[in-house]
């Protein structure tokens, strides 16, 4: 079980092939052959779970979880969190079963259970909104970046649907492996690491990226960017990040799995309501960034933002965590990634039916009772199990 909080992070460096899963060369399926029977034997009843994060505030009810010791409460061995840097080697971890428990991109998931057919489900949402579209002190208008780069995590991001969708209702074409042209209106789109970012826009490479918190609120607290949108702002709460397990852990150890999620469901009722001790935690032990900068991004201020909120009323500065993964939200993600220009196989997309994408992909049960040993819908501020999907670039 879990020891406490851990005096250093763990880290990994992504291995051979991990660019892949950004979508940069890797064949459909190249790892399923092991992704069944993972590294250390899944099914072991004394094994501890694994879990992989990378080090932005997406990964705060895994890590909120291990810090107050929820896990321990739920009777969930749990090993030390590992930190990886870049949503490749996270996702190659996972596929190959190095890793038990994620937060990750919706749109790699998709990716990894259909691109990839690996063994993994959505267990829940792991947080809404808490991403933004940074940019030069020099870039006004999204209209500014024609001819520039814009850095973006991943091919399979909700980041990158996003982002195109703001380019092009400013009248920019998004391109890929091209030089970007201002007399042409286009802007080039780069895969990279959310930790090298921020120095890529200090340094000129890049007009802006469009990334996870708390590298947006890092920009503007050294003064090398601003904050132009926030993408809750564009798509009103929309899931950034959702929780995956692999499935022979749900299959063979049913109530680890659900332990699992209790734990999870119980962090987000907590760090939703203690912001500022959740970017105490984070900062102590999980996260390189200083608290004050994870602080502002769990509390951003509208007022302090009013020219990136054209939609106050949604609360899209807001990062917040909310656990159940509406079918909605799948069917329109696979809509938009249909949609989505990608350097990468995106030949799973074709034919793919966006309600047998959620039936598939997603598995509701675990959290669904763990909403309800919490309080119910209401302690997220839910009102149902049903919504209807907001875009406004």
């Amino acid at each position: 079980m879990s020891t406490g909080r851990p005096s250093r992070r763990v880290l990994l460096r992504a291995g051979a092939g991990a660019a892949a899963l950004t979508g940069l060369g890797w064949g459909a399926g190249s790892l399923y052959a092991d992704t069944r029977q993972g590294a250390g034997g899944a099914a072991d009843p004394s094994r501890p779970v694994r879990i992989g994060y990378l080090p932005i505030t997406d990964a705060a009810p895994l890590l909120v979880a291990h810090a107050n010791g929820y896990y321990d409460d739920a009777a969930v061995p749990v090993a030390e969190p590992v930190l990886f840097r870049s949503w490749a080697s996270l996702s190659e971890a996972f596929v190959a079963g190095r890793v038990d428990a994620i937060h990750m991109l919706m749109p790699m998931a998709l990716y990894m259970r259909y691109g990839l057919r690996a063994d993994v489900r959505i267990t829940a949402w792991n947080h809404i909104n808490g991403s933004a579209l940074t940019v030069r002190p020099d870039v006004a208008e999204v209209a500014d970046l024609a001819g520039e780069s814009v850095a973006i995590p991943a091919w399979w991001s909700i980041h990158n649907v996003v982002v195109q969708k703001l380019l092009r209702a400013a009248g920019l074409t998004p391109v890929m492996r091209e030089a970007p042209s201002r007399e042409r209106r286009t802007v080039a789109l780069l895969p990279m690491a959310p930790s090298d970012m921020l120095p890529a826009l200090n340094n000129g490479v890049i007009g802006g990226y469009v990334v996870a918190d708390p590298f947006n609120a890092a920009a503007e607290a050294r003064g090398v960017g601003h904050i132009h949108r926030f993408l809750g702002d564009v798509w009103n709460d929309h899931a950034c990040c959702v929780t995956m397990l692999r499935g022979e852990l749900i299959r063979d150890r049913p109530a680890v799995a659900q332990g699992f999620m209790d734990a999870l469901v119980r962090a987000q009722a907590w760090a939703r309501e203690n912001r500022p001790e959740t970017a105490a935690l984070l900062s102590d032990d999980y996260l390189p960034q200083p608290k004050p900068v994870i602080l502002t991004a769990l509390t951003y201020s509208a007022a302090a933002h009013q020219d990136a909120l054209h939609h106050p009323g949604w609360d899209g500065e807001r990062l917040d965590f909310r656990p159940y993964p509406y079918e909605s939200f799948t069917e329109e993600l696979v809509r938009a990634m249909q949609e989505t220009v990608v350097d990468a196989p995106a030949g799973f997309l074709q034919g793919l039916d966006p309600t047998a994408a959620h039936r598939e992909l997603v598995d509701d049960t675990l959290v669904t009772r763990s909403i309800e040993k919490v309080g119910g819908l209401g302690v997220f501020g839910l009102t149902g199990t049903t919504r209807t999907e907001e875009i406004d670039p």
